[in-house]
């Protein structure tokens, strides 16, 4: 019994450990593409990236991005590539400590992710989409794990086993 539980639990941490990973890999992403539009006309890439990708120019959304991008100066990309090198950096952390079990990154993760709860909060009340309400979702979800894992983890077994990677 105690062993099906501390099975779970390893089956939770991945599926954490696999979505950070995955948006911090993503964040890591937008920061190139980010410093790759800062050295050159955002009208130009954006023209050749709609045509290489064959995305239809007249998509309202499409419109809306391109019409928001064209506004951003080189000294903004650079910026906002920095603070997402920042949180990828964080979110990259965050997912190989969960992967190797290392009790340090479940309180990490979680102090972390509870520190953007009010933040996606505030900017749910500024403007409701499902994406929002998901994100905060996904958020308090991952939250509420770690923190019941972390009140039980010594409760399923007397050997500490934190330090051993997972086994796949």
């Amino acid at each position: 019994m105690n062993a099906l539980r501390l099975r779970r639990a390893e089956v939770g941490l991945q599926l954490i450990a696999i979505f950070k990973l995955l948006k911090g890999l993503g964040l890591f992403v937008a920061g190139l593409a980010s410093l790759h539009l800062a050295n050159r006309d955002v009208a130009d890439v954006l023209t050749s990236w709609i045509s290489e990708f064959h995305i239809d120019p007249d998509n309202r959304y499409l419109t809306a991005l391109i019409e928001r991008l064209w506004s951003v100066d080189t000294r903004t990309l650079k910026l906002f590539s920095v603070a997402t090198f920042f949180y990828a950096a964080l979110l990259l952390t965050e997912g190989i400590g969960l992967l190797l079990r290392k009790r340090w990154a479940e309180y990490f993760t979680t102090i972390v992710t509870a520190s953007f709860i009010p933040i996606e909060v505030y900017e749910l009340t500024r403007r409701w989409t499902p994406i929002r309400v998901s994100v905060i979702g996904i958020n308090v979800a991952v939250v509420w794990y770690l923190v019941v894992r972390l009140g039980r983890v010594g409760k399923w077994t007397k050997t500490s086993a934190q330090d051993e990677p997972f086994s796949c």
